[in-house]
């Protein structure tokens, strides 16, 4: 895939990085650090610049967010609770932990659609309970557009600082990404814990 995202690049230029990014935060498995460094490396060697790669990536990034924030909005919370209503009981859930996190997301979300803007995984996924939320779209999309802004900044510039070396950057990525993934499994683990003490309770 590395090698298909760089080709991709190299063709299309700024539409291209758009796409990708796109892509990128509709499809999450897609990875920005290759494109975002890359992208910064292009400014080195082709007619590409700083300020045009970050605004294409901010752009498509964007405009991906803006997808998943209307997919949770086709759910949205009426929609989640008549299935938990249903079937929440296989996994102990009950509506009042909907309205719950709902009301949590209404106190902290747009703090939390900035800062997990980036985070690898979640920067895209969390647009969908913004959705579902029925988050204000204009504030959403002043956090959204912050927090990608300061990522691709720093991803971009990085690709600059590092040249032709661009590609060492994946393996801090990796690292990064590996301890955000095992943070969200531990907190995994906890949720189902909770879950099954609550029901013996």
């Amino acid at each position: 895939m590395e090698n298909w995202i760089i080709h991709f690049m190299e063709q299309f230029g700024y539409p291209g990085i758009f796409i990708l990014i796109f892509l990128e935060n509709v499809f999450p498995p897609i990875p920005s650090e290759i494109i975002l460094t890359f992208g910064g490396f292009m400014t080195t060697h082709t007619r590409l610049n700083v300020p045009g790669v970050v605004a294409a990536a901010t752009a498509g990034s964007v405009s991906g967010a803006s997808v998943l924030y209307g997919i949770g909005k086709l759910l949205n919370v009426e929609r989640l609770e008549r299935i938990v209503g249903r079937w929440g009981h296989i996994l102990r859930l009950k509506v009042s932990d909907i309205h719950k996190a709902d009301a949590w997301f209404d106190r902290y979300g747009y703090r939390t659609v900035f800062f997990c803007r980036m985070v690898p995984l979640i920067r895209s996924l969390i647009s969908i309970p913004a959705g579902m939320s029925d988050m204000k779209f204009a504030p959403f999309l002043l956090y959204t557009t912050a927090g990608t802004f300061i990522w691709n900044v720093i991803l971009v510039g990085t690709g600059v600082a590092l040249g032709s070396s661009w590609e060492k950057i994946l393996s801090f990525m990796n690292v990064y990404s590996n301890a955000t993934y095992a943070v969200l499994g531990l907190g995994f683990i906890l949720f189902v814990v909770w879950v099954i003490r609550r029901g013996r309770k």
